[in-house]
């Protein structure tokens, strides 16, 4: 061993990692629609909506086509109704899985939440008509030794 001290050179400091810029999420940058999904038992819309002249297609069908029953009819356009948009938004819908009920009920959500996002002024007022809640309710499975989810076989003394 030497008698010379050995001088350490500390370090040298690593670079810092630089986070990567945002992406665009959907529905913004060049995208001229405004996206929404809605749930409903097991129905899925997918809504898009744009300023325009009031069309509204669903999965490549005219709204009135799709929806044969009023009731639906009314439901799918309660959150226009509400927003006053009825005529100045164009709407397209691309809805799979359940029925035609559950199907509408999807497409309520979604457009509630489009429209919410389009104009952050149309909330409260679809809130405040319980549109932008969504209903949780599915149906119940069937469980093994039962006639149904929960019905019980018919007792028989024989």
């Amino acid at each position: 061993m030497s008698d010379t001290p050995t001088v350490t050179t500390p370090a040298a400091p690593t670079p810092t990692a630089v986070a990567p810029a945002p992406t665009a999420k959907k529905g913004k940058g060049t995208d001229p629609y405004i996206w929404g999904t809605g749930r409903r038992k097991t129905a899925i819309a997918r809504v898009r909506i744009k300023s325009g002249t009031g069309k509204f297609m669903v999965n490549d069908r005219e709204f009135n086509k799709f929806f044969c029953v009023e009731r639906d009819r009314e439901a799918v356009q309660n959150p226009l109704k509400v927003t006053e948009t009825l005529k100045s938004v164009d709407v397209f819908v691309n809805v799979q899985g359940g029925g035609i009920t559950g199907q509408a009920g999807a497409v309520s959500l979604g457009l509630s939440r489009a429209l919410a996002e389009y104009n952050p002024e149309f909330e409260s007022k679809l809130r405040a008509e319980n549109l932008m809640t969504r209903d949780a309710r599915k149906v119940e499975r069937k469980k093994y030794g039962r006639a149904g989810a929960r019905r019980r076989f018919q007792f028989s003394k024989r």
